[in-house]
C-alpha cells in the first residue's frame, strides 16, 4: 500500500481534482445557459481545487525531475561540479519549501480559527483547500530529499548524474 501511495499519490490527487473541477464547470455552464440557473459556489470551488492541482503538481514535477533547471551549464561542469550543483538545487528547494509551509500554515490557521467558508456554500471550509499548499510543499521536501539521497548514491558509485540532454542529444 505504501509503495502504491509513493508511486501514485500526486497523480491521484491531481486527477481527482481535475475531474471534479471539470465536472463542476461543465455542469454549471450547461445549467447556466440551458436553464438560467447556477450554483453560487460553482465559480469558487474550482479555483480552490486548482490549489491542489498546482501544489501537488509541483511535488510531482520535483519527483520526475522536470521542474525548473539549468542543464546547459551543468552539463559542461566536471562530475563533482554537477553533483555540487544538484545538491545546491536540492537544498534551495528544501529551504524554499520550509518557508512556504511556515507561512501557508498561518493562512490555514487564520481560516480555520475564523470558520471561513467557501463563498456560496454553507459548510465547506476554506482551510480544507488551503491545506493544499503545506501538504504539497511537504511532498516537495519528501521528493527532493529522495532525489538528493539518490544523487548521493550515484555520486558515491560514480554513476552519471541525472542531467537531461536536449532534444538534439547534446
Amino acid at each position: 500500500m505504501l509503495r502504491w501511495l509513493d508511486e501514485n499519490i500526486e497523480k491521484t490527487v491531481i486527477l481527482v481534482s481535475y475531474v471534479v473541477m471539470t465536472a463542476i464547470i461543465f455542469v454549471e455552464v450547461i445549467r447556466r445557459f440551458a436553464f438560467g440557473a447556477q450554483a453560487a459556489w460553482s465559480s469558487t470551488v474550482p479555483i480552490y481545487l486548482f490549489l491542489w492541482v498546482t501544489w501537488i503538481g509541483c511535488a510531482y514535477n520535483c519527483k520526475m525531475r522536470s521542474h525548473l533547471r539549468f542543464e546547459e551549464l551543468r552539463m559542461r561542469l566536471p562530475y563533482a561540479g554537477q553533483f555540487f550543483c544538484l545538491v545546491v538545487d536540492h537544498l534551495v528547494w528544501i529551504g524554499f519549501a520550509i518557508l512556504v509551509i511556515y507561512f501557508s500554515l498561518e493562512q490555514v490557521e487564520i481560516s480555520h480559527r475564523n470558520f471561513a467558508i467557501v463563498q456560496g456554500t454553507d459548510d465547506v471550509m476554506q482551510w480544507w483547500f488551503y491545506m493544499a499548499t503545506p501538504i504539497g510543499f511537504a511532498l516537495v521536501i519528501y521528493r527532493v530529499t529522495r532525489n538528493l539521497l539518490d544523487d548521493i548514491r550515484r555520486f558515491r558509485n560514480n554513476e552519471p548524474m541525472p542531467i537531461k540532454l536536449n532534444e538534439a542529444g547534446e
